[in-house]
């Protein structure tokens, strides 16, 4: 990442990880579309409201992974094989001890997370069966995203991909064999779910283990060294509070919708899928940019840093707004996909058509957030997001759907809150240098 043309290099690195996230997201879809069309509406909006509460639960542990793959691309980019060989075992290390936490907390707090939520009693019992089976395999999730960021951190987007694929390809397979031939119901789609996990974990591991480069898991080295845990916590902990607190919100914004009953669950939960895909371009230029800057700065080429982030802004943004539109256009035939009743098509449509022409905005945040976090300031975005994503957007549903009994004032909190954080984003980037309080690598 720091030799080469700039623009072939990050569109290089982010085109796997666009369908990596891409077959990510299709084995995701893979559950509502079998649930939703074998199982019923109620089963549809069991699975597809749980996404928030997910998110919320494994989101701070996945901020902390990203805060180590700017250490390990920091690291990697001043060809430091000492301290890079450090912070990926303690990575693993800090990653087993966190599935293990997450496997405790998801299986043992479901039920309580979901009363909270408000979640229907004709939803409750499948929405339960699903998280606590889900949870049951936490550790997999877990052990997979730290040895992304550890392939992510060095450049290395191909192998991620071709884990995923397998993985995608190996939950479609047990979705239909588990719900529609054996009948096992929605514990089926969350069994498929953790055994695909579990199969890309390993694989990920395992190469890790036997590659012969500066960054290889040996065994015996897998242990936590409490100096680098402190870095990667000071990195990570800002980036794990964002997630934390934007699934929050997101939670409080599902729990708005729970109150509209099961058809209006399972219309929003349906779209949510296809939000998943306006994503994939804004989360592979995101994840491109933190890698790209983050090895630029540590190989002290400031300059190609600056360039590489107008490029992947720019990038991002546009492809961004493409998909918004296709599913603008699409909205009606894609919601069928999932469930055919017409109040179901409604409520996802009347969800789509108010957010995803604003994607752009959405892009905006998480790029220049990629920006920020390659070159270590990671905790910008976070008084970013808590402000804007956490409590505007909670103050204002609180508010308004009190004032305006009508679900599409939830929906418009997106696009609201989004607007509020590209401006605040743009003007810090245009009135200050990302650059200019760096720290080097040697005290990070």
């Amino acid at each position: 990442m720091t030799e080469g043309k700039i623009s072939k290099k990050i569109l290089l690195f982010a085109f796997p990880i666009f369908l990596g996230n891409l077959f990510q997201q299709l084995y995701n879809v893979v559950d509502s579309l079998v649930v939703g069309n074998v199982l019923g509406k109620e089963a549809l909006a069991a699975v597809s409201s749980t996404g928030s509460l997910i998110f919320l639960i494994v989101g701070f542990l996945g901020g902390i992974f990203v805060g180590a793959s700017v250490i390990i691309s920091h690291h990697y980019g001043a060809k430091d094989k000492e301290k890079l060989s450090i912070a990926v075992h303690t990575t693993i290390a800090a990653g087993f001890v966190a599935g293990i936490i997450i496997t405790i907390i998801g299986v043992g707090f479901t039920p309580w997370f979901l009363r909270l939520m408000g979640t229907p009693d004709d939803v409750f019992g499948n929405a339960v069966a699903y998280l606590r089976i889900y949870f049951a395999g936490g550790i997999f999730m877990v052990m997979y995203n730290a040895c992304l960021g550890i392939f992510q951190a060095i450049g290395d987007s191909k192998r991620p991909l071709y884990y995923l694929i397998l993985a995608a390809i190996i939950n479609v397979i047990l979705d239909i064999l588990f719900v529609a031939v054996l009948g096992l119901g929605i514990e089926g789609a969350a069994l498929a779910t953790i055994i695909s996990q579990f199969v890309s974990a390993i694989l990920a591991f395992i190469k890790l283990t036997r590659i012969e480069e500066c960054y290889k898991i040996y065994i015996r080295k897998i242990k936590i060294d409490f100096d680098m845990l402190k870095k990667l916590m000071k990195m990570g902990i800002p980036t794990g509070v964002q997630n934390s607190v934007i699934a929050l919100a997101n939670v409080i914004v599902q729990t708005n919708i729970n109150s509209f009953g099961s058809v209006a669950m399972a219309g929003s939960g349906s779209y949510s899928k296809l939000e998943g895909f306006s994503f994939l371009p804004i989360t592979s230029f995101s994840v491109a940019l933190t890698t790209f800057i983050g090895q630029n700065i540590g190989a002290k080429k400031y300059e190609r840093a600056k360039k590489g982030a107008r490029f992947g802004l720019i990038a991002g943004v546009s492809l961004a707004e493409i998909v918004g539109i296709i599913i603008w256009i699409f909205a009606p035939v894609f919601i069928r996909f999932f469930n055919s009743e017409p109040e179901v098509i409604k409520y996802g449509v009347m969800h789509a058509r108010t957010t995803s022409l604003f994607y752009f905005l959405l892009a905006i945040s998480h790029c220049l957030s990629g920006i920020l976090r390659g070159a270590g300031k990671t905790k910008i975005p976070m008084y970013v997001m808590l402000i804007s994503w956490c409590l505007i957007r909670i103050s204002y549903i609180t508010i308004m759907v009190r004032i305006i009994p009508d679900i599409r004032v939830v929906y418009w909190a997106y696009p609201l809150t989004w607007s509020i954080s590209s401006i605040i984003f743009t003007i810090y980037n245009k009135k200050t240098n990302w650059l200019s309080s760096y720290e080097t690598s040697d005290n990070i």
